[in-house]
């Protein structure tokens, strides 16, 4: 009877080895990211920008065409597109006066380390 027990106690070991499965991860790791560049000169190109990021592209955004034009719907085009960064768990950061870096969440832009004063 003891024999059985760790006998059959090492068979269902064996048995739990030889259900594992290997499976095969491609998908993501397989696929190049782009960066895009691309420009903001109207409140409807958001849209458009939204969904290159839900594709999964990085992208360098001009502002300055619609800052020069409208400031009121520059900010509503960046609160929306934060928007969206913020639901998928994104980076958003500006650079310069001019562009803004956007990415999706398996992206992150480094801002330098955070100093601490003493």
């Amino acid at each position: 009877m003891v024999f059985d027990l760790i006998f059959g106690r090492e068979r269902e070991e064996e048995e739990d080895k030889e259900a594992f499965v290997e499976i095969d991860k491609t998908g993501e790791e397989g696929k190049k990211v782009q960066v895009r560049v691309e420009s903001l000169e109207e409140y409807a190109d958001t849209d458009r920008v939204q969904k290159l990021l839900r594709e999964g592209n990085i992208i360098f955004l001009k502002i300055k065409p619609l800052r020069d034009k409208d400031l009121g719907e520059l900010k509503r085009a960046v609160a929306k597109i934060k928007k969206t960064i913020t639901a998928m768990n994104g980076d958003i950061v500006g650079v310069d006066e001019n562009y803004l870096i956007v990415t999706p969440d398996f992206a992150r832009v480094y801002r330098g380390e955070a100093t601490t004063q003493v």
